[in-house]
């Protein structure tokens, strides 16, 4: 398949190479074989003359979507997210499990070993968005911290807990959020860490010192950087400057504009580049109307469809009801380049959980592919090669 679009953004290197104005990719046998500049080398199958190509989006923080909440549900509703999570621009993501008593995490997860990895790439039922693990929230944080978490479900890490979690993931599991401050905490970082899982902090109110002290343990990433954890202060940076400053650290960010304000978005992409990574943080409601939904086992409300986040009934934020694409739009429109936004949202993810084949439009990457449209929403998504959403194109 040979696809020409008018604007090519591989979200493979900054500056000259940042766009193919126009461009084309040719896909084979649901791989990236080439990528170049006009002229293409024959008719293209697939025109596209206006917007971005861009590489498909990658979520590393979706509880829920289209009223499924993930760490709750069956098959089904599993099958339901995977297939419409392309119709927001995202083509890989990692399903995430807020904080509920450790039986009932351990139970999710071995159900979820069942049938989820036929989920995990092309080729299986249901086409859709690639599976890539399990995210943990919880339950070792903070109970000053908690957000949306439910404080009787907290424990304090130990290392029976942590090897029934991931005696029950069975290998799917891919990042636990943690608080490092916590009895316990560096020893597990470590135990994590030597079973292959990501270490990110998270609803925390370590110190500098102590998030410093986790990424010498092992931890790589921070949780929605600045909600639910120790904010920045000029005498204790706290978590927010630790990971602002410290090169070891990612930090996922909410770019919906309500969990943090336009202008501080902005200035965590000047002052970490190529080390924040757009995240939705979407709960069931996402994709969803007003009313009742469910996150962690517990009712959360939505007040109406424009965007604003779910909250429990004290009025805690509790997840998001943002889109992939909506997330890069929102960043343009506050100053960031179109080109660091969308690395923001595909490379940067994908290179954080191991996955240096998604994320970017170059030779051998996997054809996962987003149509944006000049306003920047989802107009066409491809999977390994296979159109998933989108008008018919050819």
């Amino acid at each position: 398949m040979l696809i020409a679009a008018s604007s090519i953004i591989p979200a493979t290197a900054k500056g000259a190479n940042a766009f193919l104005a126009p461009g084309y990719v040719i896909v084979t046998g649901g791989r990236i074989t080439e990528v170049g500049s006009w002229p293409p080398p024959g008719r293209p199958d697939v025109e596209l003359s206006t917007g971005f190509l861009v590489p498909g989006l990658v979520d590393l923080q979706v509880n829920g979507y289209f009223g499924v909440e993930l760490g709750d549900a069956d098959p089904a509703g599993w099958a339901e997210v995977v297939r419409r999570l392309p119709e927001t621009g995202a083509t890989a993501f990692l399903p995430t499990f807020i904080t509920s008593p450790i039986d009932h995490m351990v139970a999710a997860l071995r159900a979820t070993a069942g049938f989820a990895p036929a989920m995990t790439e092309p080729g299986n039922n249901p086409a859709g968005a690639r599976v890539l693990g399990v995210h943990l929230e919880g339950p070792f944080i903070a109970p000053i911290r908690r957000g949306a978490h439910n404080p009787d479900w907290i424990i304090k890490p130990d290392p029976e807990a942590i090897g029934a979690l991931l005696t029950a993931g069975a290998g799917l599991i891919r990042v636990v959020t943690l608080a490092p401050e916590v009895d316990g905490a560096v020893a597990a970082i470590e135990q994590l860490t030597a079973a292959g899982v990501i270490v990110s902090v998270g609803h925390s109110d370590a110190t500098a010192g102590q998030v410093a002290g986790a990424a010498t343990a092992g931890a790589r990433l921070v949780t929605h950087l600045f909600n639910a954890q120790r904010p920045m202060h000029h005498r204790e940076p706290g978590v927010v400057g630790q990971a602002l400053t410290d090169g070891r650290l990612s930090s996922g960010l909410i770019a919906d504009l309500h969990h943090v304000a336009g202008p501080v978005a902005g200035l965590a992409f000047r002052a970490a580049p190529e080390r924040i990574f757009l995240v939705t943080d979407a709960a069931a409601s996402a994709g969803m109307s007003r009313g009742r939904y469910v996150l962690g086992g517990e009712p959360i409300n939505v007040a109406g469809a424009d965007g604003t986040p779910p909250v429990r009934a004290d009025g805690t934020l509790a997840g998001s009801a943002l889109r992939m694409d909506a997330a890069i739009a929102n960043m343009v429109a506050v100053g960031i380049g179109l080109p660091d936004a969308v690395a923001a949202a595909t490379r940067i993810p994908a290179d954080l959980i191991g996955r240096p084949d998604l994320g970017r439009i170059e030779v051998t990457a996997a054809a996962d592919l987003t149509w944006l449209n000049d306003d920047l929403r989802t107009a066409a998504t491809w999977v390994a090669g296979d159109q998933l959403y989108g008008p018919v194109l050819g």
